[in-house]
């Protein structure tokens, strides 16, 4: 039995809950908050620690599932809990994932612990199909879409900006984009010429709303290099909206054989919860982490480091039996 442990209750948190409760090689020691542990209610039963209380844990936990934001949690956080855990976590800023790797390979060194970083559908999932699709499609381009669905990562990023009570952000892929990717037309395309931003947000009373959008707009490494909409909106109708975190995205690969004959490779997802199918990709990679770990894997790792076989419950010989 793996004993794994998560860190943060918010949307991802619940999510991690939920997949580990599908499993039945893992359990769940702990949920660990920085709120009044008294007040935080799981969608399925399980104890609830301050996060205080980690060290205690040092010997019954395997893995802990990091489930903070990669704005500004993960970054702060995450190399203090890699000193005495290994881990896994969903840190997202694409630019930044060469320099986050570096620090945490050398504490997870220095302390004898594995992490497995960025994990997720994109980065993540989308990260193999990326690398998958140009090892057998040299002469071709990549092409990533998102949405239209609700950014977990963008959205914690607004909701940061001093004035913002609550906000919500969409990705939407361009239309016309899309459809001449997958024609074969082969564009070439800025990350700003596929997708446009859209952001719902709600203001804590006196907030300059002016400077705020701004704020938004001039993000870097989230909304810069964006088409980007700012709407300014209810918290009623915030909540609303986060009643319903659906996601999904695309990743193609348009290229040729020959010169005479071209190909098109597509690997698609339609989420109805975001978070909760983030959440199952984490468990997956928990589940490799501990058993590296038992090998005496140290260090950081991406999906690229990762055997496939790590993740699944199945044996190597059913995995050739029934899905090779």
């Amino acid at each position: 039995m793996i004993n794994v442990g998560i860190v943060g209750y918010g949307n991802l948190g619940k999510g991690v809950q939920i997949a580990i409760s599908k499993t039945k090689d893992m359990n769940l020691v702990g949920i660990f908050t920085r709120r009044n542990p008294n007040d935080l209610v799981p969608v399925i039963s399980a104890p609830v620690y301050s996060v205080e209380k980690l060290n205690d844990f040092t010997e019954s936990i395997d893995v802990l599932l990091l489930c903070g934001g990669s704005a500004t949690d993960l970054p702060q956080n995450t190399a203090k809990y890699l000193e005495r855990f290994n881990t896994v976590d969903s840190f997202d800023t694409h630019a930044k994932i060469p320099q986050y790797f570096d620090s945490l390979d050398a504490v997870a060194k220095n302390h004898g612990k594995l992490c497995a970083i960025s994990i997720g559908w994109d980065p993540g999932l989308f990260s193999i199909m990326r690398q998958l699709f140009g090892a057998v499609l040299p002469d071709g381009n990549d092409y990533t879409f998102w949405g239209k669905g609700v950014s977990q990562g963008h959205s914690d990023a607004i909701r940061r900006i001093n004035g913002v009570k609550n906000a919500i952000q969409y990705t939407i892929p361009k239309e016309g984009a899309l459809n001449s990717v997958r024609k074969g037309e082969n564009p070439i395309l800025s990350t700003g010429d596929k997708h446009l931003r859209e952001c719902y947000v709600a203001l804590e009373d006196g907030a300059d709303k002016e400077w705020v959008e701004n704020q938004i707009k001039t993000m870097p490494n989230y909304f810069a290099d964006y088409q980007t909409i700012v709407n300014f909106v209810s918290e009623q109708e915030v909540l609303r909206m986060q009643q319903k975190l659906s996601h999904g995205g695309l990743v193609i690969r348009s290229g040729k054989t020959s010169n005479e004959n071209a190909d098109v490779i597509e690997f698609s997802l339609k989420l109805d919860s975001n978070p909760e199918f983030t959440g199952s990709v984490l468990v997956a990679y928990a589940r490799a982490v501990s058993r590296l770990a038992k090998e005496g894997k140290v260090g950081a790792l991406t999906v690229f480091d990762i055997p496939l076989k790590y993740l699944s419950p199945l044996s190597n010989d059913t995995l050739r039996a029934t899905l090779l």
